[in-house]
């Protein structure tokens, strides 16, 4: 098996015109059908998201009914802990996890996404949306990387790609170029913070009803806060 180090340099090494070769093989065209920003069933919308891209997205423009506009955005409107490792306990929300996912609404759908009055689905914040969402429904096949939405329905090469309604149609190669370069991106930034987290990580023993998220900059509090700070 390789090593992180090892998947890291692979990764960047990647030749964006060789995924972009398999992006055209697959095709794709988004149908804003809305299904990669909304929850199914009980299973809420689970879309990594890195420290950099919350603040990003803290300063973003755009509001809808579930996200505040930027003047009254914090962390925890952008950002919830990743839920795996977690457990609810009789004070809550209990343990140590190493991701941040976007954040849901009500209903497990992302708080960016709304539909418009066509009945489509859109992002309020499209301009700044992570590299997670940039990319699907596509990811690449190395090992330390994400890949969203279950198992891959068809790939091509180191590229996989992932249950939508909009793969096999036509792409342009600018467009199938464009993923390319955010595709090769995505897989150096994961593997980049997976490195981060295992070389920094301490156990934190929370207490019960309390998160730890541990990221590529440390400890963190659900708020955003480093562990330490009081």
């Amino acid at each position: 098996m390789q090593s992180l180090e090892e998947e890291l340099e692979q990764a960047r090494d990647l030749s964006v015109a060789d995924l972009a070769d398999a992006i055209e093989s697959i095709g794709f065209e988004c149908t804003r059908c809305g299904a990669c920003c909304t929850g199914h069933g009980e299973d809420e919308h689970t879309a990594t998201v890195f420290p950099d891209e919350v603040r990003d997205l803290e300063s973003a423009d755009g509001e809808s009914d579930t996200v505040p506009s930027t003047e009254e955005r914090d962390w925890r409107d952008v950002a919830r802990p990743m839920p795996y490792g977690l457990e609810e306990t009789d004070e809550g929300l209990s343990g140590e996890t190493f991701e941040w996912a976007l954040q849901t609404d009500g209903c497990g759908d992302c708080v960016f996404y709304e539909e418009t009055d066509d009945g489509m689905g859109a992002c309020v914040a499209h301009d700044d949306r992570p590299l997670i969402c940039r990319t699907y429904p596509f990811s690449v096949a190395l090992a330390g990387t994400s890949q969203p939405m279950g198992e891959a329905v068809d790939e091509a090469g180191i590229v996989r790609a992932h249950e939508c309604e909009g793969l096999g149609r036509d792409i342009s190669r600018e467009d199938a170029e464009e993923l390319a370069r955010a595709l090769k991106e995505r897989a150096v930034r994961e593997l980049e913070e997976a490195i981060a987290v295992r070389d920094s990580y301490e156990p934190a023993g929370p207490d019960p009803g309390e998160v730890v998220v541990h990221d590529s900059e440390g400890a963190k509090r659900i708020d955003g806060r480093p562990l330490e700070d009081k």
